[in-house]
C-alpha cells in the first residue's frame, strides 16, 4: 500500500498537535468511559477497555487520568448514555470517509456531520455507501527511525503481521505494520518486546478501518479534504476518521 505521499503527512503532523492539544485524550477517556461502562472495569476480561486503555498509554496520557475515566464509567459514567454509531460518506474528488463516533445524540451528530460534508465539498451518504472499499486490520504507527527496511520486514513477519509499510523519510515519519485483527494484540506485544532492546516504540495502535485500494489526492481536491478531515475532528462526538486518501 501506498499513500505516503504531502497530504497524508500533513495529517500525521495534525495527530501530534492535537495530542499535544489535549484533544485526543478527551476522545480517548470518552472511549475508555464507555468501554468499562459496557464491559466492566477489569481490562483482562473487556478487550474493549484494554484497546482503549493502551491507546491511552501510546498518547501518553497520566495513569490517573485513565483510571477516573474507569471508574467513571464502571459507576454509570454520570448518567451519560454514548452509543456507537458509524456514518459513511464521501469527500472532494469522491473519496471515501468513515467516520466513528460515540454519541448520546444521533440527531444531533448526523446534523453536525452533514453541516461539515455540505460545508467543505462532501456528502454525507447512507450506511454502506463507502464500506465495502474498506477491511478491519490491526494498524500501528511505529517510531523507529534507525532500524532497516530488513529489520523490519523480519520483525513484522516474525510478529505475524500481513504487511509493513516504509515511510518516504523514517527519521521524521513511522512505519505502518498491518496485520489481521485476531493478531492484533499479539502483533503489539512483539513489537514492544523489541523495544526493549532496540529504538523502536509504538506512537499509535488500533483496530481501524483501511483501505482496500488508496486513491492519491492531488491538486484542487487536497486542501478542501484536509479541511473537511479538520471540520469533521473537531466535532465532539468523532472519535475515528478513516479514508481511501493516500
Amino acid at each position: 500500500m501506498a499513500g505516503h505521499n504531502k497530504w497524508s503527512k500533513i495529517k500525521h503532523r495534525k495527530a501530534v498537535v492535537d495530542k499535544r492539544r489535549g484533544k485526543v485524550w478527551t476522545k480517548v477517556a470518552k472511549a475508555i468511559i464507555v468501554a468499562a461502562k459496557n464491559g466492566g472495569p477489569d481490562p483482562e476480561s473487556n478487550l474493549s477497555l484494554r484497546y482503549a486503555m493502551d491507546e491511552a498509554r501510546y498518547a501518553n496520557m497520566p495513569r490517573d487520568t485513565i483510571e477516573r475515566a474507569i471508574q467513571k464509567g464502571a459507576g454509570g459514567a454520570g448518567g451519560e448514555n454514548y452509543e456507537p454509531v458509524r456514518y459513511e460518506g464521501y469527500g472532494p474528488g469522491g473519496i471515501a470517509i468513515i467516520i466513528d463516533t460515540l454519541t448520546d445524540n444521533r440527531a444531533r451528530t448526523v446534523g453536525d456531520l452533514r453541516l461539515a460534508f455540505d460545508r467543505n465539498g462532501g456528502n454525507l451518504g447512507n450506511s454502506g455507501c463507502v464500506a465495502y472499499m474498506f477491511q478491519p486490520k490491526g494498524r500501528m504507527l511505529v517510531n523507529a527511525p534507525n532500524a532497516s527496511e530488513d529489520r523490519m520486514m523480519e520483525l513484522a513477519i516474525e510478529a505475524g503481521a500481513d504487511d509493513c509499510i516504509r515511510p518516504d523519510d523514517p527519521a521524521e515519519e513511522p512505519w505502518t505494520i498491518l496485520c489481521a485483527v485476531t493478531a492484533f494484540q499479539t502483533v503489539k506485544e512483539a513489537i514492544e518486546l523489541a523495544g526493549k532492546n532496540e529504538p523502536i516504540a509504538i506512537a499509535e495502535a488500533e483496530i481501524a478501518m483501511v483501505p482496500n485500494e488508496v486513491v492519491e489526492v492531488t491538486g484542487p481536491n487536497a486542501q478542501p479534504l484536509t479541511e473537511l478531515i479538520d471540520a469533521i475532528e473537531d466535532l465532539d462526538d468523532i472519535q475515528k476518521v478513516y479514508t481511501n486518501a493516500g
